[in-house]
């Protein structure tokens, strides 16, 4: 009998969701408001019977629509996509969600609810919709325009600080406040999560997808890629984050892979299914008899989020620089809320730490202001040109001013380098610490199970801690090498950024040495602070902590190669995964390979050694244009006994590297001048006869 209710149930949502979604596209209303009122119509508080005997099962089936709209929106998000979007998204979306978080709290008090309730109504109302918005922008013909880039940015930056809000509102409903230390640890677990997820995720799952879809069967990618997301949300839920956090990281991870064409196509039924049963099941909560009661806070709420979203939005995006019309257009675009809220509502339900009400209130809100969105959008234009005939004279030129002022606004090119290289080692380095965390974490989390699990083992609690904390660093040493290198890297530079040729005088490369020293030194107390800050609960005793350490230093010092190999083919690995180029086939079905012409061939190797005071030292490939300015190659770098095989556009060239040149020899020597800044320079030291032995393949 249960298997005939199951499938009653199941019948009746997909029989009365489909009608209502024929009449939806009938005249041109979105299909999630369609699915919503299915629910209402089947749901159990619609006379004069409900039609869905076995609500539970159905809330059971929303839980994996839930797992599947999250798992759409990161195939959707794109690591590339989050770099090009700059500072506006970034601005406009953290301002939106901190003032519409304040405003719902104040809504909230305002009408005397709970301040649980009113945190969960800031945080419902604070991030927008990707699935309608960017629905809405497809119907209008719109999503090519340069304002509906700057809106998918936005949006990706909401999804990002959405999944924050579920970490940290989880941990708020677990203790019932959050103290500041408590949100620093929070985000700071739910950072290092993301970073060693994201890392090794990178590493490995495009890898498995790639060597999968080589059996050129769709049923077995479909699978794979179902058992990485449900296995990776089961992993996620077990360290105490969200199911929706998994969903969407696995999401995201998967899109930098080079069959998300195939994944997608495949996905897409198995999406639409589920979050048809996902918009049906939030209709079934909503008891019309509460839409009457609360009629007055829905429409204080609506008018909220479609005015304060507007005007957060409008202000980040003028704030970044952009003109009148796009920062209305962009604004205009951002007024309403969807899926997200409703993940947050259900949240505050399934916790049991927020009112009935709230659910329903959030649903009707989102219908409301999803049914204005698209006349928003088109008003937008309208809307500017009145501001621009109604605003002074006096406040419309400071408006254009400012725009002007900011878009024109940049630094000397070379400061620009120095400021993306700055931000690259200091990307890297924050990449660096997540793992490092990870990796110590993981030996706190593994202590603690062990301990839980095996009572027996507790009387060699410190032996298993030390035998952790050992293991610990020395899966992290490869990372820590790294480290150690960007914190070098990092000195360099800044010495040399610090000390002018006037401040320095003849003892400038004296003095530069010792800042550079200086910063090194600090960087690497700093990583170890927070070695020991992450791996507190795991510390060995003090003079077992010592001779831990010294053993690690030794291994480090006997094993650099390796571990620099290890980490080289991770780096390699993360490069071919952002690499989605693809052989050109031939006619016949084979890829292209590149012949070697007769100007490769007339080629001379040469190697030249950096010295400290060179131009290039401190700097790029990329910045010093050496191919475009002297037609030669840098294929091959010797760093410490450590070789690069065609190094990097941006990575960076340091003192005492041995560079590996390819050109002709007229090539060759206006390569030298440009990196040693001197065109009579001796000839290298490397013979130009033996070059050949270290061409590269």
């Amino acid at each position: 009998m249960h298997q005939l209710s199951f499938l009653q149930d199941l019948a009746i949502v997909m029989i009365v969701a489909g009608g209502v979604t024929i009449l939806c596209h009938r005249f041109k209303q979105p299909v999630v408001l369609g699915y919503i009122l299915a629910g209402v119509i089947i749901g159990p508080h619609t006379p004069p019977f409900p039609l869905i005997k076995d609500a539970g099962t159905i809330e059971t089936l929303s839980e994996l629509g839930v797992i599947f709209l999250m798992f759409s929106l990161g195939l959707e998000f794109s690591l590339r996509k989050l770099r090009q979007v700059g500072a506006t998204a970034f601005i406009a979306a953290t301002l939106e969600i901190i003032v519409m978080m304040a405003v719902g709290y104040g809504l909230g008090r305002l009408f005397h609810w709970s301040s649980m309730d009113s945190l969960f109504l800031g945080a419902i109302i604070s991030i927008s919709s990707t699935t309608i918005i960017m629905k809405a922008l497809d119907e209008l013909g719109l999503r090519g325009e340069k304002f509906a880039a700057l809106v998918f940015g936005i949006l990706i930056v909401e999804d990002i600080l959405g999944i924050v809000l579920i970490a940290l509102l989880s941990g708020i409903a677990r203790t019932g406040t959050l103290q500041s230390w408590d949100a620093v640890l929070t985000i700071g677990q739910l950072a290092v999560f993301l970073v060693v997820s994201l890392v090794l995720g990178l590493i490995a799952v495009p890898r498995l997808v790639s060597f999968v879809a080589r059996f050129r069967s769709q049923e077995m990618l479909l699978i794979t890629v179902l058992g990485l997301c449900f296995g990776f949300c089961l992993l996620t839920v077990n360290l105490g984050f969200s199911l929706a956090l998994g969903a969407f990281l696995i999401g995201a991870i998967l899109a930098e892979a080079k069959e998300i064409g195939k994944i997608e196509d495949l996905m897409i039924p198995i999406r639409d299914m589920f979050s048809a049963v996902f918009f049906v099941s939030v209709g079934l909560l909503i008891d019309p008899r509460l839409l009457v009661t609360y009629a007055g806070p829905i429409a204080v709420i609506t008018l909220a989020v479609v005015v304060g979203q507007v005007f957060t939005v409008f202000a980040g995006t003028y704030l970044a620089g952009h003109d009148l019309r796009t920062s209305t257009r962009v604004g205009m675009s951002l007024s309403q809320i969807g899926e997200f809220s409703f993940i947050i509502a259900a949240l505050g339900l399934s916790l049991k730490v927020t009112s009935g009400f709230l659910y329903p209130i959030a649903v009707c809100v989102s219908a409301v202001t999803t049914l204005i969105t698209p006349y928003l959008i088109r008003g937008s234009d309208p809307f500017t040109a009145w501001m621009q005939r109604r605003l002074p004279h006096t406040v419309l030129s400071y408006i254009h001013l400012y725009s002007r002022w900011l878009g024109q606004f940049s630094l000397g090119r070379r400061n620009s380098q120095v400021r993306a290289i700055l931000r690259r080692i200091f990307g890297q380095l924050a990449i660096f610490l997540g793992l490092i965390g990870g990796s110590l974490l993981t030996a706190v989390l593994l202590s603690r199970l062990i301990l839980r699990y095996f009572p027996s083992v507790r009387p060699w609690k410190g032996t298993l801690n030390s035998v952790l904390w050992l293991a610990a660093l020395v899966l992290a040493m490869p990372v820590y090498l790294s480290a150690y290198r960007k914190l070098k890297a990092l000195g360099m530079i800044l010495a040399e950024l610090g000390i002018t040729d006037a401040m320095g005088g003849e003892r400038k490369n004296e003095v530069r040495a010792v800042v550079a020293n200086t910063i090194l030194a600090f960087g690497l107390l700093a990583l170890a602070g927070f070695t020991f800050g992450m791996s507190y609960a795991v510390l060995p005793p003090g003079q077992v902590r010592y001779l831990l350490i010294a053993l690690s230093a030794l291994l480090l010092f006997w094993l650099r190669g390796p571990f620099d190999k290890i980490y080289f083919q991770g780096k390699a690995a993360l490069a071919e995964t952002f690499s989605k180029t693809e052989p050109v086939p031939e006619p016949d079905g084979k890829a292209k390979t590149v012949t070697v012409t007769h100007q490769l061939r007339e080629a001379l190797l040469e190697t030249l050694i950096l010295e400290e005071g060179m131009p290039a030292a401190g700097r790029t490939p990329r910045s010093l244009e050496l191919k475009r300015r002297t037609g030669a190659f840098l294929v091959g770098l010797d760093r410490e006994g450590l070789q690069i095989v065609n190094p990097e556009a941006d990575e960076l060239l340091l003192a005492k590297d041995h560079l590996l040149l390819l050109g002709s020899r007229e090539q060759l020597d206006a390569a030298k001048a440009l990196l040693t800044g001197n065109p009579l320079r001796p000839e290298p030291i490397s013979d130009p006869a033996a070059g050949s032995a270290g061409e590269p393949a």
